[in-house]
């Protein structure tokens, strides 16, 4: 019996303390390198990073996130530059001292600044679950096969990806900063990989969190009215 409650108190502690090592990567970080921005996004044991060159989209890869042992590790789910990696799982030893994140990469060490902590009424990453038609009514949206477009918040940032890990398949990309307050959602686009035109814009929708569902109406970047409901992804 003594010898099963140590063993109990010994998984507990390894929990604890993995919960801990996520919880301290939770949020948004960023790194500059002249005039090269990386993000990196970890929210909801998901991990976006993209880089971008002035307004021009170089990359963004990511996927499902863990970590062990002073080790981040990502199972990729997409990959725009180079396909062939979705699958693979990247294990990257890491450190956060001082709300700056080390990682030890191929090309050495890289450190990133906390943008922030990932705490915030909308943070979550996000799977659209219904529309609104025009005449009224809610329609229901079940994604078949594995195409996946998830929509992932932090406490300031966000980034959509719509991609299809089955085929290893990526089908674009766009995010930078984020309010909501008031019941108004206002997205500033900071890097969109199908429309460099479009980074420096800003879109308003109106929105509301609604028995855990988030509402997001308004009109889209081609005019068009839009009312979504949006559901945690799992």
């Amino acid at each position: 019996m003594k010898k099963l409650f140590l063993v109990t108190l010994v998984l507990l502690a390894t929990s604890f303390h993995l919960m801990a090592q996520s919880t301290a990567l939770s949020g948004a970080w960023q790194f500059d390198n002249a005039d090269e921005h990386h993000y990196l996004f970890f929210q909801d044991d998901f991990c976006f990073h993209t880089i971008k060159k002035n307004k021009a989209f170089i990359m963004s890869h990511g996927g499902n996130f863990s970590t062990s042992d002073g080790k981040l590790k990502i199972k990729v789910l997409y990959d725009s530059s180079d396909s062939t990696k979705v699958g693979e799982e990247l294990n990257i030893p890491f450190s956060v001292t001082n709300e700056k994140l080390a990682l030890q990469t191929e090309q050495g060490n890289v450190e990133f600044g906390r943008a922030d902590d990932g705490k915030a009424a909308l943070a979550g990453v996000w799977k659209i679950t219904g529309r609104m038609e025009p005449d009224g009514k809610i329609a229901d949206i079940h994604q078949t096969g594995t195409r996946q477009t998830y929509k992932l918040l932090t406490g300031s940032k966000f980034q959509w990806v719509a991609i299809d890990p089955g085929k290893k398949q990526f089908s674009g990309t766009g995010g930078g900063s984020y309010t909501f307050k008031d019941g108004k959602y206002t997205e500033n686009i900071e890097f969109f990989s199908r429309d460099n035109s479009r980074v420096g814009a800003a879109l308003s929708f109106d929105g509301k969190l609604e028995n855990g569902k988030w509402h997001h109406s308004g009109l889209s970047s081609k005019g068009d009215k839009i009312y979504e409901i949006w559901g945690k992804a799992k």
